[in-house]
Parts: C-alpha cells; structure tokens; sequence
C-alpha cells in the first residue's frame, strides 16, 4: 500500500509523518510517534481503552485512521497535564481516589472524562456514570473513578488546578 504524508497536532506538537490508509489512529501514536500511553484493548471500539481527544471529542483511536486524523489536534493521555511529566487535576484525583488499579482502562477514562468536564463542569454521579458506560474497567468497580471525577469537577470550580 502506497503511505501518505500527514501533519497533525499531538499533544501541542506538530508531527509529519508517513501513514499507510489502513493504520489505525491508536497504532500510529503507540508505534510511529511512541506515543504508548493510548491502549489497544478490542479493537473493536468497545472497551474504550484507546480513546484519545480529537478536537476536543472523545473518540476511540482504534476506529480511526491515522490518515483521517490530518489536520486535527490530538490529545491522548500524556498531553493531559498542564505541562509534560506532570499530572493534571482529574489525574490527581484519580490517584488520590484509587480510581485506577492495573491501569489498562485508565487513558481511556482519562481523556472521556476529561471531555465531560469541559463540556459540563458540574456533573451529577449519575452523568459521569453514564458517559464513562462506553469504557470498560475490570478491576475498579468503577467508585472510585466515579469519586475522583467529582472531586477534579469540584476543585476545578474552585479554581484549585
């Protein structure tokens, strides 16, 4: 298959690189950026493992191609922090509320609920409920992911970020 040349935007930084049409978004970051943070679970766009922010939007980057993310602003999981190598409000409340456990599920987590509370700064725990019902946690149970949500909402209309 013929590659072609794509520039996009991951985590603020601008990429060029060469794509072949069938490589999925999630193999792209993990395997020619090494951007390994974003999980491969599925495959199949159910677990939600791989999600990453396209534009702003939570999508699943094992849905999509590399190519058709040219020209978009990417953030997966380690662009979450206000600066690299630090961890952002909604990741500190993670870790503060044991809202990970072996941590398969978490960028996923991560970057749809990062979406959550940009669009919706006070979220009820039946809505955070809801939109984390697309990302499968095995080991959580998924309190303490639900806890840690409304504590980063809480200190982020607090200002406290």
């Amino acid at each position: 298959m013929t590659s072609r040349t794509i520039t996009l935007q991951v985590n603020g930084t601008s990429y060029t690189a060469d794509a072949e049409p069938r490589v999925t978004l999630a193999d792209f970051l993990r395997n020619q950026l090494d951007l390994t943070g974003t999980h491969v679970g599925c495959e199949h766009g159910v677990c939600g493992a791989c999600t990453v922010l396209v534009d702003g939007r939570a999508m699943r980057s094992c849905l999509m191609f590399a190519v058709q993310a040219a020209g978009h602003a990417i953030t997966t999981v380690e662009g979450l922090g206000p600066r690299p190598g630090e961890m952002g409000v909604l990741q500190e409340a993670f870790q503060q509320h044991h809202g990970l456990q072996c941590g398969f599920c978490t960028p996923g987590m991560l970057t749809t609920l990062t979406e959550l509370l940009a669009d919706h700064p006070d979220p009820t725990e039946q809505e955070v409920r809801e939109v984390i019902t697309g990302n499968l946690c095995r080991c959580t149970g998924y309190s303490g992911i639900v806890a840690a949500t409304l504590d980063a909402a809480e200190r982020i209309r607090a200002g406290k970020v």
